[in-house]
């Protein structure tokens, strides 16, 4: 029995009449008549016999209704899932982020969306950027944030806001009481900051060479965050980005980089590859929150 005749079947048992049924199913009453008599023929047995005008049930279809009837509940409650998918109000996303990002931009951005579309399920990963990519390549994501705006030419790369470089030092080091602390006041002390073939340590590069100095961290790191041990150790002044919320952490301060030096904050998807409804509106979410640091 195929699901329009399961419809009907069901239908017919619960209206009583062929004219209350066929009302049910926004269709004529011979059109009902002749699809009943397709489905008897198909399961090779009659499902109602005509009684003075009347449709009565045999044993057959009332032995067949409570599982027919379990099985259009089941088939419609498919249907209104499928839905809700295509109009995005349920479903699941599927992202991942840079960890500056992860831990300010997209809480944000979870915020508003969870409150606009509670039944969709995000499941929300930290990566570094060249996973996001291969993981958006491989359909294991939908949305990636990235603090990088490298071309790719199957990922779609729009900038959404920027976080300035910034220093970070224990709480008692002497430059902690500057406003701001530039390349000069930190010639005589042991740098932690990117490995130069990163963006932000290509730009920290670039600004040493055009001021004549060289850029040589003592301890090379990665990702921002994990700089954080190093200060909190006393080894040494970081140059981070500064979208990490740094003043939440024991032990150290967050003071502006001289001069000012953005990095871009990035949202990624695929180019060819449509997302899914509730993946789009993720997007569209994340775009409205600007950060800055």
């Amino acid at each position: 029995m195929r699901a329009r005749q399961l419809e009907m079947f069901c239908t017919l048992m619960q209206a009583g009449t062929v004219t209350a049924a066929a009302a049910r199913l926004n269709i004529s009453q011979p059109a009902l008549s002749q699809m009943l008599l397709h489905a008897e023929d198909q399961l090779g047995f009659r499902l109602f016999d005509r009684v003075r005008g009347r449709l009565v049930p045999t044993q057959e279809a009332l032995d067949l209704f409570p599982e027919a009837e379990r099985i259009f509940a089941e088939l419609a409650a498919f249907r209104r899932r499928t839905r809700d998918m295509r109009q995005g109000r349920t479903g699941i996303v599927r992202m991942a982020a840079s960890a500056p990002p992860a831990m300010t931009l997209v809480p944000q951005a979870m915020a508003a969306f969870r409150a606009a579309h509670p039944d969709i399920v995000v499941r929300s990963q930290i990566a570094p950027m060249r996973h996001i990519v291969q993981m958006l390549r491989d359909g294991d994501i939908s949305v990636g944030v990235v603090m990088n705006d490298k071309p790719h030419p199957d990922i779609r790369v729009e900038v959404i806001g920027q976080s300035c470089l910034a220093c970070l030092l224990p709480d008692d080091h002497p430059l902690a009481r500057r406003t701001e602390i530039g390349l000069e006041d930190l010639q005589d002390q042991t740098l932690i900051s990117y490995r130069p073939e990163t963006l932000p340590g290509a730009l920290l590069a670039s600004l040493c060479d055009a001021a004549g100095q060289d850029f040589a961290p003592s301890i090379e790191i990665d990702v921002s965050i994990s700089a954080l041990p190093f200060v909190q150790q006393g080894l040494g002044v970081a140059i981070v980005d500064g979208l990490l919320p740094w003043d939440q952490f024991r032990g150290v301060v967050q003071r502006p980089f001289h001069p000012r030096t953005g990095l871009p904050i990035a949202l990624l998807t695929h180019a060819t590859r449509p997302p899914t409804g509730a993946a789009d509106m993720m997007r569209a979410q994340l775009l409205k929150t600007h950060p800055q640091g």
